[in-house]
């Protein structure tokens, strides 16, 4: 089965990602990451409003606290408040590694985990420098025992959390295992290695179902709890990077794109790239949980 999205705001962004669906304000935010730029969208009325960051912003999560995000910045962690444009740090991570932060969201805990991606210097190969981490309710930052990673992708949870989606994009491959206070049993759940797309950003439905934005394919994959693809959204544009489930039944696929990297020549059959779309599909998400941590 094949379903094509269509274009609801032309965005032109460099790098969209991180999108997020947020139930209280019937809005959905996500980041540029190389313009370091935070988005809001509003369906009900169309309106946008943008903030700019001191850094490229890779991920975050909305907060349980009204008002307060949890950034993922290029180099750490810290805490934003919408109105008042209050930046609170957390952490720096990986210190001294050409990596930055890259993917990330919430468990089902309200614990938020990321990883991070090589950031190779001019000729240098990319490799796996990066790993992932969980920045706990206390503030405490663990790794997990999932690195190394060249560029970490997919983190999403099943419905009941005990289980943890992740890939390594360069690999082409996303990975499953058990998930708690502790990881175990990391096991390969999608193997594109012979296709022509990569994984990149993942969402989950409430039926367990693994929602994949293939970067390179222009589409998105829906998959089975036990890894079969089930269900192609095709997108406009080659390079879809994540998906969420928005809308006041959550059943409204947003999926963010990219311009990042493409020539002019194909830009000019993309002219939507970097663009935010949408689709109504026959699956229902769950709402994100919120980062339970609080501003100190």
């Amino acid at each position: 089965m094949s379903l094509q999205a269509l274009l609801i705001l032309d965005a032109q962004n460099t790098l969209g990602e991180g999108v997020t669906w947020c139930p209280r304000s019937q809005s959905l935010y996500w980041t540029d990451i190389h313009a370091s730029v935070l988005w809001r969208y509003r369906p009900a009325d169309g309106s946008t409003r943008r903030w700019p960051m001191p850094d490229r912003l890779a991920s975050f999560a909305l907060c349980e606290d009204e008002g307060w995000l949890l950034l993922g910045l290029a180099g750490g962690l810290a805490f934003f408040h919408e109105e008042s444009g209050e930046l609170r740090r957390i952490a720096e991570v990986e210190t001294g590694l050409p990596t930055r932060l890259n993917d990330g969201a919430c468990d089902r805990q309200g614990r938020f985990v990321f990883g991070t991606l090589h950031e190779p210097a001019a000729g240098e190969a990319r490799r796996a420098a990066g790993g992932f981490y969980r920045l706990n309710h206390d503030l405490t930052l663990e790794q997990l025992p999932l690195g190394p990673v060249a560029i970490s992708n997919s983190i999403a949870f099943s419905p009941d959390g005990a289980t943890m989606y992740y890939c390594d994009s360069w690999r082409r491959t996303v990975h499953r295992c058990s998930y708690g206070d502790h990881v175990a049993d990391a096991r390969m759940h999608i193997d594109l290695s012979q296709q022509q797309g990569e994984p990149d950003g993942s969402a989950v439905d409430s039926e367990g179902g693994l929602w994949n934005a293939e970067w390179g394919s222009g589409r998105v994959v829906r998959y089975t709890p036990d890894g079969k693809a089930n269900l192609v959204i095709r997108v406009p544009v080659s390079q879809p990077t994540r998906v969420a489930f928005g809308g006041e039944r959550l059943n409204m696929l947003y999926i963010t794109s990219a311009r990042d990297g493409l020539s002019a020549e194909v830009l000019a059959n993309e002219p939507h790239a970097g663009g935010l779309f949408a689709i109504e599909v026959p699956f229902t998400g769950i709402p994100e949980p919120r980062f339970t941590g609080r501003p100190a």
